[in-house]
Formats: structure tokens, C-alpha cells, sequence
């Protein structure tokens, strides 16, 4: 499966920080004026203080102002080959940071093809 930013993702992946686990993640978030948004995981010793790639994409572009997104591209694995050819599904904390901001129908692209946020996240939490 090839799109338009599954090469930027995988190049946004060899910036994670993964000694602890060797997963490595990348990220590509594209707002509603085309504009791009890299992340990676980094982890920590303190697992808690860990962060996805995800949640490292949308926590850039909501720190210099955007909040409408038009789709995000995830690739995984502990070797390339894996990150090219099997799909990283995106966590529930990530899905949720992502339920914030978009609609149920947001497309996230993975190396398998295109699923909307709804069918990964069928029930957000709302306040």
C-alpha cells in the first residue's frame, strides 16, 4: 500500500527514540491546508512518560495552532520491513487525542489501507 505520506512516515519513524522496546514509530499528520506534521515515539525508562508517534504529531501541529486535520499515516515495526509491510494500529490513548479533534470518519492511513477513526474508536469518550 503506497499513499503520498507513508515515505514521510517511514522516514519520521527513524527518528524514534525505542531503546526499551525497538519498536519504532512514525507518523504523518496532515492538516485541512495540506500542511504536515511529523512524529515519533520516544520512550523512557519511566514507561509512563513514554509517548506514541501519534500523540507527538497532533501535539506539534496543536502547539502552533491547527485543529482541523484532514488525515494521518502511522507506519510501526521493529524492522523496516515490518514498517512497510505490516500495519501499526494506532493505541487507545492515541485514538482518543485523536477523537478530540476529529470527526468519526477521519481517515488513518496504515500500510493495510485507510480506516476511519470510528471503526477503530467506536466509542470515545466524551465529556
Amino acid at each position: 500500500m503506497q499513499n503520498s505520506h507513508i515515505p514521510k512516515a517511514l522516514a519520521a519513524r527513524k527518528n524514534a527514540y525505542a531503546p526499551y522496546s525497538g519498536f519504532l514509530v512514525g507518523a504523518v499528520l496532515e492538516t485541512t491546508d495540506g500542511k504536515c506534521f511529523c512524529g515519533c515515539n520516544i520512550e523512557n525508562s519511566s514507561f509512563s512518560m513514554t509517548i506514541c508517534a501519534e500523540r507527538s504529531a497532533v501535539f506539534a501541529a496543536v502547539s502552533q495552532g491547527y485543529r482541523s486535520f484532514r488525515r494521518i499515516t502511522i507506519v510501526g515495526g521493529k524492522t523496516d520491513h515490518d514498517a512497510e509491510h505490516i500495519p501499526c494500529y494506532p493505541c487507545g490513548a492515541c485514538l482518543q487525542v485523536l477523537a478530540e479533534f476529529c470527526p468519526p470518519d477521519f481517515p488513518i492511513t496504515l500500510v493495510d489501507g485507510v480506516h476511519p477513526l470510528s471503526e477503530l474508536m467506536p466509542t470515545a469518550f466524551q465529556l
